[in-house]
């Protein structure tokens, strides 16, 4: 019998949306848990560096209106308006909510928060002029906003489970409401089923399904897993964010805000090559264009190095003093990681996987939405999700630097609210479980446990990271997404026969990397598998066979099941809740 604890809200994961939600909740005296894979300040919030997207106008004009335009042309007109107004409209309440919480932000002489110029954000809809919008703390702003929201929710007890994993969501098979999760304690190996009347998903991304990324490795695609298995679609998962500065070699990243402060690219030839491909905006241009002209510089051969594979980012004409205010942690990355000193040389640069636009489908109240009957977004009763692992889709196709801390202030808030009001409109006690309740949970580790042999979990996750880095890139070619999504169904049912070979339960971390296997499995398929369907390039799909954006066929969400590999899809919310539609116009910078 699996022991069953008794909670009003569970929160999964303790990054910067479920710490948000979670403090939401126990502020408003509910019982909270909170379930995390490591401890709260190790979760990869902790490693945003660049800043925090409010138009707070502390250093030049601006205001939501400009920010609403930013992100709707950066996600190139595949985000939802209503979710895309509603967060640029509450992103002043969120920030100065954080500072008045102690939030350490870099100040401007008047003693208001330092904002620094960022990729894609402009002035006056799009005009030549950047705006400073990115709330920073030095290069260290989620750092900071992570031990702030840490803080807080002690102050108001909420309970943590730390070195705790999620394994499935128990859902009441009547109508589909989810009543709580399945979780295995690290510690000792043991499961216990969560029972609550709300669940928010916060489990973060998934970029471990490549082979190079600035993710940590705990980012492994959990909640999408979850949602998958229980049912449920996953939208818009083709789209990843490469970012354009990862180190050459290790992936650790290197903030935008070195642009932002007035660092740039150069090729071997020393050109400043940015100036072609955006004239603009140069090295301020949207993260899926400077991506792909990097790339394009590589390919063409004017790359740097001794095998012309990497560009180069210069920033030492900033001067020492900038670099060790603005950009301490960065000088750090780069002395540790590039074995070069900004302040003398340009650090060596390649696109790198960073952030996944698509998730569990959901809406600006954070409620998990899904196709029912007529309808193509019912409300599925007690489950919610926010942050990276969710897509309300304010990034659509491609997201703005600083807009995901600003997603995960937003979306945590209002899923908090969203969940305390269910609870109030209909105060029922705890449902009652399913009689199966964790029976193909225990199934998936009775699997494990029994087998004597079979795959080695390393080999098989080290196919798939390859795979998806070799046939789901920057540029994608139709015949390597083909073979990919063939090679990506082999590995799915290899995954299916992997073994351990330590079956204890104390702290077993391979039985961890086993499970975790699995959702990355299913993260893989659902992005390989929509990438290949959509013909068109939008954003960060980028296809040789489809160079353009191709608004009459394709502008509506994917979402992939994992039953059958089946696709469906929606249309994209191009009304926003108070303004005039954006209407779609060809992205230039």
């Amino acid at each position: 019998m699996i022991p069953i604890r008794k909670f009003d809200a569970i929160v999964v994961g303790a990054g910067g949306s479920g710490m948000r939600a979670a403090l939401e909740l126990a502020r408003a005296e509910l019982k909270v848990a909170v379930l995390t894979k490591v401890f709260p300040t190790r979760s990869h919030t902790v490693a945003a560096q660049g800043g925090i997207a409010a138009p707070l106008a502390n250093s030049g004009e601006d205001n939501w209106h400009w920010h609403m335009y930013d992100t709707v042309k950066g996600s190139d007109y595949l985000g939802d308006q209503d979710a895309i107004e509603y967060m640029c409209r509450r992103a002043i309440e969120v920030v100065v909510e954080l500072e008045h919480m102690g939030m350490p932000f870099d100040r401007l002489e008047s003693g208001k928060i330092y904002q620094r110029p960022f990729g894609g954000h402009t002035q006056n809809y799009g005009s030549a002029k950047m705006a400073m919008r990115a709330c920073a703390a030095a290069d260290r702003t989620g750092h900071a906003m992570l031990h702030t929201l840490y803080q807080q929710n002690v102050r108001s007890n909420t309970q943590f489970f730390v070195e705790w994993m999620a394994l499935d969501l128990v859902r009441d098979p009547q109508d589909g409401a989810v009543v709580g999760v399945i979780a295995l304690e690290m510690e000792t190996g043991e499961l216990a089923i969560f029972q609550a009347k709300g669940t928010l998903l916060a489990t973060g991304g998934a970029g471990r399904i490549f082979f190079s990324s600035t993710n940590a490795f705990i980012n492994t695609g959990d909640g999408l897993g979850m949602a998958a298995r229980a049912g449920l679609p996953l939208e818009d998962m083709e789209f990843y964010q490469f970012h354009p500065t990862g180190v050459y070699g290790a992936g650790v990243l290197i903030t935008e805000g070195v642009r932002g402060e007035g660092g740039y690219l150069l090729n071997k030839n020393g050109e400043r090559f940015m100036e072609r491909y955006a004239p603009n905006a140069k090295d301020l241009a949207s993260r899926d264009v400077v991506s792909r002209a990097m790339t394009t510089e590589i390919k063409e051969g004017r790359g740097c190095g001794p095998d012309a594979d990497h560009v180069l980012l210069k920033l030492d004409h900033l001067g020492p003093e900038v670099i060790n205010q603005r950009l301490p942690g960065i000088r750090e990355i780069a002395i540790k990681f590039g074995n070069v000193d900004p302040i003398r040389d340009p650090i060596p640069v390649v696109p790198t996987v960073h952030y996944q636009m698509g998730g569990i489908p959901a809406n600006y109240m954070g409620q998990v939405v899904a196709p029912e009957g007529a309808g193509k977004e019912a409300i599925v009763p007690g489950l919610y999700a926010a942050g990276e692992c969710s897509c309300v889709s304010v990034h659509g196709a491609n997201r703005l630097g600083t807009n995901s801390l600003l997603d995960l202030l937003v979306f945590g808030k209002s899923s908090g609210e969203q969940m305390m009001k269910d609870m109030r409109l209909h105060p029922a006690p705890h449902r009652a479980l399913p009689k199966d309740a964790g029976e193909a949970t225990r199934a998936r580790l009775a699997r494990l446990d029994s087998a004597a042999s079979g795959e080695r979990v390393a080999d098989v996750l080290n196919d798939l990271r390859r795979t998806m880095q070799a046939h789901c890139g920057v540029f994608r070619f139709p015949d390597d997404l083909m073979k990919g999504v063939e090679k990506m169904k082999e590995i799915s049912s290899r995954s299916q026969r992997t073994f351990i070979q330590d079956k204890s339960k104390i702290f077993n971390t391979a039985r961890v990397e086993a499970l975790e296997l699995d959702n990355l499995v299913v993260t893989a398929m659902a992005t390989i598998v929509s990438a290949e369907a959509r013909k068109e390039s939008r954003g960060a799909q980028a296809r040789s066979d489809f160079p353009d954006r191709d608004d009459k066929n394709w502008m509506k969400h994917t979402l992939w099941y994992k039953e059958g590999n089946r696709l469906d899809y929606k249309p994209v919310h191009l009304r926003p809740l108070s303004v005039e539609t954006f209407e779609p116009k060809v992205r230039t910078y």
